[in-house]
Parts: structure tokens; sequence; C-alpha cells
């Protein structure tokens, strides 16, 4: 039994094994039923295909290293949310999302903001995973040089996300290229883009930062005591 009252297994018994927490199994879950109704009917095969492929590399990139690099449970509902908007973006694509169709209609906007959506939640969800591998496998602490670097990383991966944007507009069908880029007819696309994910960056870490720094606090494992009685000092 461990800490947390959680049972764990292990067949080493020098080694022990952390249990999988409910609340994973029910993300995965949901993860897996989305992912399912994503790929049913979409409005362009190939478009999915572009739109899901983060949901396809990072998840199981997650469950490898489960065990040996275990997140913070924010950093992992974080990240469950992000895959939902991909899959919900993908099957629809991001110009046609029937909500945010409606909002458009609704309030006479120019545009549907879906794929605006899509670009903050690119900067939010990253921003609190760059923070925690920093934190957690670099000298870096919370401050000011920390919050700097997050959003540094952040933006480069909404920039390089907007260069596979190009790469696949220029190796796909026109009508696929459009649909994946979203840009609905906006010249300054790319840039809304990037500003949304360096806001998305910023705010996750004002509004999170101090959850996410507790979470890290209470994951942290004590120091493992040896059953050897320690030399007597002189």
């Amino acid at each position: 039994m461990n800490r947390r009252g959680c049972s764990t297994v292990s067949a080493n018994p020098g080694r022990v094994r952390p249990v999988v927490p409910r609340y994973l199994l029910v993300l995965g879950g949901s993860l897996v039923a989305v992912f399912v109704w994503s790929g049913i009917g979409p409005r362009d095969v190939a478009t999915w295909w572009l739109e899901v492929m983060p949901v396809i590399i990072g998840v199981p990139i997650l469950v490898a290293t489960y065990r040996r690099f275990p997140l913070t449970s924010l950093a992992y509902i974080l990240i469950w949310l992000h895959a939902i908007i991909l899959m919900v973006g993908g099957h629809y694509t991001y110009a046609e999302m029937p909500l945010f169709n409606w909002i458009r209609d609704a309030f006479a906007l120019s545009r549907n903001h879906y794929d605006r959506v899509g670009h903050f939640a690119q900067g939010f969800v990253p921003a609190i995973l760059a923070r925690e591998v920093l934190l957690r496998t670099s000298p870096l602490r919370a401050g000011k040089w920390l919050f700097f670097l997050v959003c540094c990383v952040s933006l480069a991966i909404s920039a390089f996300y907007e260069l596979v944007e190009w790469w696949a507009a220029l190796l796909t069908s026109p009508e696929t290229g459009t649909a994946f880029l979203g840009t609905q007819g906006d010249v300054w696309d790319t840039q809304w883009d990037m500003a949304l994910a360096l806001v998305g960056a910023i705010c996750s870490q004002l509004f999170l930062g101090r959850l996410h720094d507790a979470q890290l606090t209470r994951r942290a494992e004590p120091p493992v005591q040896s059953d050897r009685a320690s030399p007597e000092q002189p």
C-alpha cells in the first residue's frame, strides 16, 4: 500500500510499480470513444488524418513513458482536452464545426472561429507540458525565466505546426490543403494562429501555474529509506 492508500503490484520485490489511476482510465476510454466517432464519416478523410495525427503519435508516447515519467493530473487532463479539440476538428474540419457555424450566424461573425480555439489550445496545453518537463529535468525553477522559456517553446511549437500545414498543403490536393489550413480567406490567418498560441501559453501559466506547482510538489516522492541501519557517527 502506498502513502496515498493505493495498492501497488510488483513482480520484483525491490521495485514498486504504480497503479494506473482511475481518472486516467476514464480519460483513455473516452478518448478512444471520441477517436472512433471522429473517424466515422469525416467530412474529408485526408484532412481527418492530418488533424488527428498528433493524437495518433502522442498518445502511444504518453503510454510508453508513463512508468518512467508520469505527468501530473493537470497535464494529462489538458492533453486529453486538446486531443478532443483536434479530433472534433478532424471530423468536421475547423472551418465547418457546426456549433461554431451557429455562433458565426447568430452573432453575424465573419468566420467560423473553431480554429481560433484550436490554436489557443495549441499554446495553452503545451505550455503546461513544457513547464513540467523543464521543472523536472532542468535546474530551472518557477519564475520569470521559466515563464519566458515556456512561452518560447509554445510559440516554437505553433510556428512548426504552421510549417507542417504549409507542407501538407503543398503535398495534398487543393481541397484537402484548404481544409487543413482553415484560413477561410484571412490573409493574416497564420499570424493570428501563432498570436493566439502565445496568448494561450501566457494564460495557461498565469491561471494554472500555482495549481501546477502544487501538483508537482505533491507528486514528488520522499527519499527511499534504507532497511539497513546507518553506521553511528563518531
